[in-house]
Parts: C-alpha cells; structure tokens; sequence
C-alpha cells in the first residue's frame, strides 16, 4: 500500500473483496473480450465471413490480457476502448480485422455495466438473505418478552422486543422484494450502434433487417440476457441506474432506521450491540461501549441514499442520443454506492447476530411506567367490586398528576400503585394490582404477530434460498 496516496477508504476498510472484484478493472475488461467473442460468434451464425480459426484465437486470449500495451495505447489515442481493441488485436493477429464488428463503445461499455450491476445485485441478494435470517432469528428469541414501546420516543403501550424487531424485519422484505424485481428486470443494451438505430450492422448484413434483430437475441443469449431494450440511444437509458440505486437507496433506508433504534437502545441499556473483549469504546473514556457498528451503518447508508440524488440528476440531463457528461460520474457513483450498501449489509449482519438483551433493565423500564399504563385495567376491575365508574376514573386522574410530580419533581419513585391499594375504595388487594400489573397483559397480539409474520412472510423466502444463508461476516475494522 502506498501511504503516500489516497487510499479509497470503501475498499481499504469497508466493502468485501466479493464486491471490490466486481467493480475491478480486470473483471471490466475480461466482460469486453466476451462481449467481442460473442458477437463473432453471431455475427458468424448469421453469415457474415468469421472463421472457426478466430474465434478460437479470440478465446485463447480472452483472460490474459495485455494491460502494458493497452495503457500504452490509450496515451496516443485517449480512448480507453480502441486501445483494447488494439491490445486484443496484437495478442490476435488472425482475428484483428472482426474484433468489434460493426460496434461503438457503448457496445462493451455499456452491456459490461448492465452484466457488472446485476452481478452486484445478485451479490446484494445473498446478503440480504443472510440478515433476514438473523434478524429473524431474534424476532422469533424474543417474540414474547415485554418492552416498553415508543411513540415519539415517549413510553407508549408494551411490545416485545421480538415485535419491535419485526418492523426492521418487514422493511428488509420490501427492500429484499425490490432487489429480486430488479435483477429479473434487468435488460441488455445489445448491438444498438452509434445512434441506436442499427445502421451499421444492417450495413453488415446488406440491409437484412431480421438477421440484425437475430444478432440483438443471439449476443444478449450468449452473455446470458433474455430481455433486451427494445429502444435506445447510443447507451442504454439512465434511467435504470436510478433504478438500481434506489434498490440500494431502500436498504440504507431500511438499516438506519434499524441502527437509529439499536443506538437509542444502547443508550437505555436495554439492547447492546456486539461488543468483542479487546474492543475500545473510547479514547477518553474506557468505560464506555459506544454503538460504533451501528453508527457506522447509519454513516454509510447516509452516503447510499445521498447518492441516489446523483443518478437523477444524471438521468435526466442527458442530452438527445448521447452524451458522455455522464462517463466520469458513473465510474464513481455506481461502483462506490455498491461498495457501501456491501459493507452496510456485511455489518448489519455481524450487528443482529450477536444483539445483546438486558431483560432486567427492560423491565425495570416496564415497571417505570406501567402503572401509568394500568390504570384503565384497574378501573375496570374496581368496577367489577362494586366500585362507581365515574368516582374512581376522577381518583386516579388525581393519583396519576400525584404520581408524575414525585417522579418528575423529585426524582421519587413511582407510588401511584400504592396510593390506589391504599384507597379502599378501589376495594382492590395487593395481590389483585400484581396479577393486574404483569407485563405479558398488555402486549395485546404482539408474540402471535411475530410468529405469523415469520411464518408466512419470511420462511418461504429463507427456504427458497436456503443454499445462500451461512454466510460468515468478518468485519475489517
């Protein structure tokens, strides 16, 4: 590593070497040459004069390529895609005449991005596979314990911490619907030419119209395509890479909101992300167990969903057939914003398999606020005794403002319950208030929620895919 330089911080701490390799050059330009091979070999079923003889030339040069002479080349003519073909023709001398028959640049440019994003996308599947799983996992571990849930961050009625864990849960789903949608929807440019319009290759084809909408089937076949764009420019339209980024602009959505909760949690002592034995909090204060992990996905999908903004405004600035103010930016956005959602997932992972559950601290938030909670169940029981509706509703309004000033106030503790078993009108026991202040009373269908969502919503997709779950997550930093 030269120190030297800027490093490229996605791929030296971040992202997965899976993930950097689909972005890499060698992965780009090994994509052309199969692009060329494969238009010969359609262009040669289809009549026009390629021989046997270069096309196994072509394919006994397709992994070895010449970098020196190509980057050599692409000084004199600054033109990165005429330098290859240059490169390919002197490792092919026998095939140097057909190489890039009848294209443009956008021939390997863009159908090698369009195959490079379905392939990131696929990679993006698996992960998300693997953090329904364990998001999953949890849910189900904690589909009954009682939590305080929150409306405005304020102690509102009880969930349970499996249920909570659900509504992360159910986002992903969309976000994991949304990526398998893209990737079967994904089509390739094809042989198109400098305008869209196919002049060349019917120039090729002496006019043959139908031979030329063969060659657009038979290339898309060989590189593995079945759904092609019936229309275009010069490139495809960029419309598709906002497409794609706003797959990956729902994920970072998704897992920070999930992070901005865990991180709140943290705070409460209730739930904890993993925390491994040499970890350090902070510099300046050892005691500390900061939600880093977490902090970090919220700091990377930022950066996913910021970068969706750029592919619009890409999409819709290009001008008539083709433009190439949009070249620079993609090298940059689309490999980058792949990277990060990579590394969001990866850490999102390691966070929700190792989630750490403080029950006891939970609870004695439960019991914080439950006897606020309560009140309409003790109301209804009193009336049952005997007691008068509009009598005792007053009482407790009255206890319940008591209650609130000593806590509040003078940081006392809750005695609202007391204040009710000492009141006979309520004509209510000790032992009666305690059945009435079990939490697992008042998490209404929560468990039974987690477990039906679960069944019917999620197995089906980790038993489709069950050949992709296993997946071992080790953080760089």
């Amino acid at each position: 590593m030269n120190n030297s330089m800027y490093q490229n911080p996605l791929i030296q701490r971040y992202t997965s070497k899976e993930m950097a390799a689909i972005f890499s050059p060698d992965k780009k330009f090994k994509t052309w040459r199969e692009l060329w091979i494969a238009l010969a070999k359609a262009e040669k079923e289809l009549g026009l004069p390629i021989s046997d003889e270069q096309i196994t030339e072509l394919e006994a040069n397709k992994n070895d390529i010449n970098y020196d002479v190509a980057i050599k080349r692409e000084k004199e003519t600054r033109h990165d895609v005429m330098s290859h073909v240059y490169a390919y023709g002197v490792q092919c001398p026998k095939a140097k005449g057909i190489i890039h028959l009848g294209a443009t640049s956008a021939y390997v440019g863009d159908n090698t991005d369009i195959i490079v994003i379905r392939e990131a996308l696929e990679l993006v599947k698996v992960k998300m596979v693997n953090l329904i799983s364990v998001l999953s996992k949890f849910c189900l571990d904690y589909k009954d314990m009682p939590t305080l849930g929150f409306t405005h961050f304020q102690p509102a009625q009880l969930t349970t911490v499996g249920k909570r864990g659900t509504l992360w849960l159910q986002d992903l789903l969309m976000d994991f619907e949304n990526v398998v949608n893209q990737i079967e929807r994904m089509k390739f440019l094809g042989v198109k030419g400098t305008t869209g319009t196919q002049a060349s290759f019917l120039n090729l084809f002496n006019d043959d119209h139908d031979k030329v909408k063969q060659l657009d089937v038979r290339v898309a076949g060989l590189m593995g395509f079945d759904k092609i764009f019936p229309v275009s420019g010069q490139t495809y339209t960029r419309k598709l890479d906002f497409e794609v980024l706003s797959v990956l602009s729902g994920i970072a959505q998704s897992t920070h909101k999930m992070t901005n909760d865990l991180r709140l949690l943290q705070n409460l002592k209730e739930i904890e992300e993993p925390f491994e034995k040499n970890q350090i909090g902070s510099s300046a204060m050892a005691y500390k167990r900061n939600p880093m992990r977490s902090e970090r996905i919220s700091s990377l999908a930022r950066f996913v969903i910021a970068s969706l903004q750029n592919t619009a405004m890409t999409s819709s600035t290009q001008w008539f057939e083709r433009t190439l103010d949009d070249s620079a930016n993609r090298r940059i956005v689309i490999p980058e914003t792949f990277m990060a959602i990579d590394a969001v997932l990866e850490i999102a992972i390691n966070v929700c398999d190792g989630l750490v559950v403080y029950e006891k601290v939970i609870t004695k938030h439960i019991l914080d606020e439950l006897p606020f909670m309560a009140t309409e169940n003790i109301l209804m029981e009193a009336v049952k005794n005997g007691g008068d509706r509009q009598e005792l509703h007053e009482t407790i309004r009255v206890y319940s403002m008591e209650a609130g000033r000593q806590v509040k106030e003078f940081g006392l503790k809750n005695d609202l319950i007391e204040r009710i078993i000492g009141d006979s009108s309520f004509n209510l026991s000790a032992d009666d208030i305690e059945q009435l202040l079990q939490p697992k009373n008042y998490v209404g269908r929560a468990p039974q929620q987690v477990v039906e969502f679960i069944d019917e919503y999620i197995k089906p997709i980790l038993e489709e895919n069950k050949n992709l779950i296993g997946l071992e997550i080790e953080l760089k930093v």
